[in-house]
């Protein structure tokens, strides 16, 4: 309906952090603000985060400290839910060796599975987590369990994490140690798997919830992999460009320029005349070329420029760029 914001159809967001409501230890500009008007909306709030080894309070409190309205019991983490992804798996009492946090292990014992130290103590399963304390003997004890058969879930894949000094291995990379070792690929709960989100919207009871995200290949696959809605914001990793380009499980249903958008109609793109229109600008593809009648600067033009691209390339396993061709509009 014309003039019904875009957040009107959704009854829960379901939202990434860095780059989405922060930047550094800095909030992004308008994103608290549009969290805040979420409530008065109707419309519950979910964080969703691959962390998984500080504990929901934590995140929310920092989070708080933003201005951004946040409870443990609204923070959704990989370690959450891969132990609860590891309860669906096992039998209640199941022995678990955990590698990972204390964080984890908080999370496996209430789910009423039973922790242990050693894979010499034949576990049922291994739970994988991040962890900056692990070190090669824990690797080593989660390996023996794996390669013994025992049920393995990692919290998420990710190969790296940011870090005051620069870049450093993530959980992904400790993942990969084991399964190089054992041969075998763990169940996984975090990003861009689609456990973190399920979780998220099953504690909510949310029937339709929107998955807002700045990455494609985390936030907008893992959505997608739900089933949700997924909106991809301009504040963080990824652009208009890498939008376009994107292979199909990782295109967004929405281009936002930021959290305040969900509080605006979004431009419906039609198709007439043997190409796409959104708002004043147009675009159709010839061959390997998207022609956009438009200015680069309004996202409307992206949005026609993706319709075009994605429609002509419905199924693409990888990212693929068009050459794009510009025409200028006066006004545009």
């Amino acid at each position: 309906m014309p003039g019904t914001p875009l957040i009107a159809g959704y009854d829960a967001v379901l939202s990434d952090l860095d780059g989405v409501v922060y930047a550094g230890p800095h909030a992004i500009p308008g994103a608290v603000e549009a969290l805040q008007r979420l409530d008065g909306a109707g419309v519950q709030l979910a964080y969703v985060t691959n962390n998984a080894s500080r504990s929901s309070e934590a995140v929310a409190a920092h989070l708080r400290e933003l201005g951004a309205p946040a409870t443990a019991e609204t923070v959704f983490g990989s370690a959450q839910a891969g132990a609860e992804l590891l309860a669906g798996q096992v039998p209640a009492g199941a022995t678990v060796l955990v590698t990972g946090s204390a964080w984890l292990l908080e999370q496996v014992r209430e789910q009423g599975l039973v922790p242990v130290a050693s894979a010499d103590e034949a576990p049922d399963a291994v739970i994988q987590g991040f962890d900056p304390g692990l070190g090669w003997k824990d690797l080593a004890e989660a390996a023996f369990a794996v390669g013994r058969g025992a049920v393995w879930v990692a919290t998420n894949t990710d190969m790296s994490i940011p870090q005051a000094r620069g870049i450093a291995p993530g959980n992904g990379t400790l993942v990969a140690a084991v399964a190089a070792a054992t041969g075998r690929t763990p169940l996984v709960a975090g990003k861009p798997e689609a456990p973190l989100f399920l979780t998220a919207a099953r504690h909510l009871g949310a029937q339709a919830p929107l998955v807002v995200g700045d990455r494609l290949d985390t936030d907008i696959l893992g959505g997608n992999n739900a089933g949700y809605a997924t909106a991809m914001v301009l504040t963080g990793v990824d652009t208009p460009q890498t939008a376009l380009a994107a292979r199909t499980q990782e295109r967004p249903a929405f281009l936002l320029k930021d959290l305040d958008s969900l509080y605006h109609p979004y431009p419906e793109t039609v198709f007439e005349d043997g190409m796409y229109r959104c708002g004043s600008a147009t675009a159709r593809v010839l061959g390997d070329t998207v022609e956009i009648s438009g200015d680069s600067a309004d996202l409307n033009s992206w949005r026609a420029a993706c319709a075009a691209w994605w429609e002509a390339r419905p199924q693409e396993d990888s990212a693929t760029a068009p050459v794009l061709s510009w025409t200028v509009t006066a006004g545009g």
